[in-house]
């Protein structure tokens, strides 16, 4: 019988298995690689092995990166990873039998989005200074995102044609480059059109720039440049740390369900191909009606 492939071997099959059968992103590739890393090096201080692992060695595996302090999101991925990795060595006849297929649903542990209350958002939108093409252009951004539920690349990525102002909608460019129209609502509207009139064309110093949203330097805008306008507004609000990037996207799906929104309908607005996924923002929802209860009702 031949030896078992090395780690570096088995890991470079895997990855290739993953851009071959599943088309992954080259990102999320890159992910699972950085996850297979830890879990193979954690296997050799073990002193066991990818073919020798037993579930009690992948429990242990998620319990010492738990007490790493990794967050329930970073978890639930790792363990997605374990599932991933051990099917596919399966499906290859590399093992007959599967150590990964009890481990805990991903699902079970995910943290519940955090979303701002509507006072908290209206306190956010108010911090850019509309007297600076800048603050037009961070109060434009803001509102869209929080009026659309767009995710910050989508955001980030809008071209001036992908706004349709005078029907109040966006076309928005979600994962694998699938589009969605989305309502933009008035408020939201309005700001892009004093950006656009008043700002864009300072920022604008590269003539056919396609881009939205753009720099004092005229180039696109970037998530880490999103992220550190948005961590500088929430800070002059009293936010921080309670504001990351999606935390508008967030915002924007509870308070629709929370004023009585379909969940199909925002489903359709975020862009996600699985009800399942949306579901998520009804826990949040309940979870708010909790809090209401016990502190409003007198016999609570």
């Amino acid at each position: 019988m031949s030896p078992a492939p090395s780690s570096v071997d088995i890991r470079a099959e895997f990855l290739r298995f993953l851009t071959v059968e599943k088309g992954l992103s080259p990102n999320t590739r890159e992910a699972y690689g950085l996850d297979i890393d830890r879990f193979l090096r954690f296997l050799a201080r073990e002193k066991t092995s990818w073919d020798r692992a037993r579930e009690s060695d992948l429990a242990a595996f998620i319990r010492h990166e738990s007490r790493a302090g990794l967050s329930a999101r970073s978890l639930a991925r790792r363990i997605s990873v374990l599932k991933a990795f051990y099917r596919f060595l399966l499906l290859d006849g590399r093992l007959d039998k599967n150590p990964a297929i009890h481990l805990t649903s991903p699902k079970t542990w995910l943290a519940l989005p955090k979303a701002l209350s509507e006072a908290e958002v209206k306190s956010l939108l108010g911090k850019p200074d509309p007297r600076d093409p800048r603050g037009l252009r961070d109060r434009a951004m803001l509102e869209v995102m929080y009026a659309s539920g767009l995710r910050v690349s989508e955001l980030v990525g809008l071209r001036t044609a992908d706004v349709r102002l005078k029907d109040e909608f966006i076309l928005g460019r979600g994962k694998g480059a699938k589009e969605r129209i989305v309502p933009l609502g008035k408020t939201a509207a309005a700001a892009v059109v004093r950006y656009v009139e008043k700002a864009r064309p300072a920022l604008a110093s590269k003539k056919g720039a396609d881009e939205l949203f753009l720099t004092r330097r005229g180039e696109p805008f970037t998530r880490q440049g999103f992220w550190k306008m948005l961590k500088g507004h929430a800070r002059e609000a009293g936010l921080q740390p309670k504001v990351h990037p999606h935390v508008l996207r967030h915002s924007f799906a509870t308070h629709l369900l929370e004023h009585g929104a379909d969940l199909r309908s925002v489903q359709m607005m975020l862009g996600h191909s699985q009800i399942t996924t949306t579901q998520i923002y009804t826990h949040v929802s309940r979870e708010r009606l909790r809090r209401i209860y016990d502190k409003f009702h007198p016999r609570a």
